[in-house]
């Protein structure tokens, strides 16, 4: 069975010592994270888990695995040489380049020395009288902070389905989280994939390329939106870079964290003739974006009526591409809004179901009941493989925080804290875990945003709020019970009032047995969270306590 995710040697780290901050994570967060800190003073440690640098950009190397944010928009602004200089290939880059381009900032500002890989977090607990926090790894190390900063991802702690049996699989087995950096060869193999979300629409058409048999198992289908991706025309590239600070601050001031002019109707107030319009021109547009569609009407996440058109005309192009009349209608999605769910980009999806040797299996009508050690079997047959893809998912926002096992004030525990759902400040404190900083952590626009944007934006935030304590002599920083409840209680009234939680989706934790169903992102767009951050800054970190 290919093993692919090996666990590293232990090796014992050095004793104890003490430096000013911890990073968790070195994915594109963790990198800028400490090479803000590094810009204050500080000394830092950061720890990642993986083989190498990169977070989502180094474990997900399954094949079409890329970015559904534009290139030009999903690249770092803190550095304008680093705009300049970096030359992008694609309109959407796949995750080969976005490694190099995430490796070339990590030895242009020089940060490896300050990274340990292959070392996961294993505890971190706040000693009240100390005011720090102590970190153990999975290597037997102990380091001690002052500051704990989780830039662990939202997308990282990867789940396979609730299916028995998988130790009893003869075959191969990999998931798209933890591909194996060698590749995968299927030529001439009998391959299943389950799971039809992002990863596995980028990668069902590239294994039935190589594959003599493709079984795709779905438990639901999801809105698949053509990529059109393309080489960049060299001058377009130029002409961005000419405006660049012109188009970040666009980007900032946005819903999603990439810019689109605002619209001022709703999809109903217009004809069915300039609404179909504006739809297939969106689709068909080389340069189209899932923020186009969406934002082309300002109501399609809220009203749906309004969202009923946008999803029936996606609905209508798959029947168009797809042949077979009962397998078209299988994956047309019914349960939910079009945006409810997050939307894919794909490239040859639909057509990849109009191949001889590519079948779909409805797993909501026949489940899945085990792994059997030649294949897969449903409620109705049984398959023989032999490679099994999970294309499973994550537990998305607070898998990897709950991952560690992190102890506040008076060893309260985060993960008993959440045990109802997850509860934030401004989705970067935690009431009674002081000097406790999440990444675009739940709470924060994160997952519905450009995440470059995001992630920007929570480093600088965090990065100023820690200079501020220094200034002021401050030990300390901690939210307040009353400011995290009311901003709880804040995102889920705006969640209420939109299609989200009408879907079941990862926003909510609904793929997670167990989970609670708790909308986790905040949905009110990355401006208007930018502003309130700034403002709970200006007023001297309003809602939070600061202590000597």
């Amino acid at each position: 069975m290919t093993q692919t995710s090996p666990r590293p040697q232990q090796v014992a780290e050095e004793s104890p010592r003490k430096v000013d901050a911890v990073v968790v994570g070195a994915g594109l967060s963790g990198l800028y994270m400490l090479h803000k800190l590094r810009g204050l003073g500080l000394s830092v440690q950061v720890y990642d888990k993986g083989e190498g640098i990169g977070g989502t950009w180094f474990s997900n190397r399954y094949p079409g695995a890329r970015v559904d944010v534009k290139s030009m928009d999903y690249a770092y602004s803190f550095d304008a040489a680093l705009e300049q200089e970096w030359e992008w290939t694609e309109k959407y880059p796949a995750q080969e380049e976005l490694l190099r381009y995430i490796e070339h900032v990590a030895d242009r500002f020089d940060l490896r020395p300050h990274i340990r890989l292959r070392t996961r977090v294993a505890e971190a607990v706040f000693d009240g009288g100390a005011g720090r926090w102590h970190v153990r790894t999975d290597r037997g190390g102990e380091v001690s902070a002052q500051y704990l900063i989780m830039a662990t991802g939202c997308l990282s702690a990867s789940k396979l389905p609730e299916v028995p049996g998988l130790e009893s699989y003869g075959g191969d087995w990999y998931h798209t989280g933890h591909w194996p950096e060698e590749g995968v060869d299927f030529t001439g193999k009998r391959v299943a994939v389950i799971g039809t979300a992002s990863s596995g629409v980028q990668v069902i058409p590239l294994i039935a390329e190589q594959a003599a048999q493709l079984t795709v198992f779905q438990r639901t289908p999801n809105f698949v939106i053509p990529a059109n991706n393309h080489p960049l025309d060299p001058e377009d590239q130029r002409s961005v870079k000419a405006r660049y600070a012109e188009v970040r601050k666009a980007n900032r001031e946005s819903g999603f964290g990439v810019a689109f002019p605002e619209a001022t109707q709703g999809a109903m107030e217009v004809s069915d003739e300039e609404r179909d319009g504006y739809y297939r021109r969106v689709w068909y547009d080389e340069d189209n974006s899932l923020v186009s569609l969406l934002s082309g009407y300002n109501d399609l996440i809220l009203n749906k009526e309004s969202n009923d058109t946008i999803a029936q005309f996606v609905r209508d192009r798959i029947a168009e591409v797809v042949e077979d009349p009962e397998v078209a209608e299988e994956l047309q999605p019914r349960d939910h809004p079009l945006g409810a769910k997050r939307p894919c980009l794909g490239t040859n999806y639909y057509e990849t179901f109009n191949l001889p040797h590519v079948s779909l299996v409805n797993v909501r009508r026949t489940p899945l009941v085990e792994i059997t050690p030649t294949g897969i079997r449903t409620s109705e047959d049984e398959f023989a493989f032999d490679a099994v893809v999970f294309a499973t998912g994550f537990d998305a926002m607070t898998g990897a925080l709950m991952a560690v096992d992190i102890r506040g004030r008076d060893g309260a525990r985060l993960a008993e804290k959440w045990a109802e759902g997850p509860r934030t400040y401004l989705g970067i404190a935690v009431a009674g875990f002081p000097n406790l900083f999440t990444i675009t952590g739940p709470g924060s626009p994160s997952v519905l945003s450009n995440m470059m944007v995001s992630i920007e934006q929570h480093v600088e935030w965090v990065g100023g709020a820690i200079a501020a304590m220094r200034a002021r002599g401050k030990r300390t920083m901690e939210a307040t019970a009353a400011a995290e409840d009311a901003w709880t209680r804040h995102v889920g009234d705006v969640a209420q009032a939109t299609l989200y939680p009408t879907a079941d989706s990862w926003y909510m934790g609904s793929n997670v047995p167990g989970k609670p169903r708790v909308f986790m992102p905040y949905p009110a767009g990355v401006g208007l969270y930018r502003q309130k951050c700034d403002e709970v800054a200006a007023a001297g970190y309003e809602g939070f306590d600061l202590t000597d």
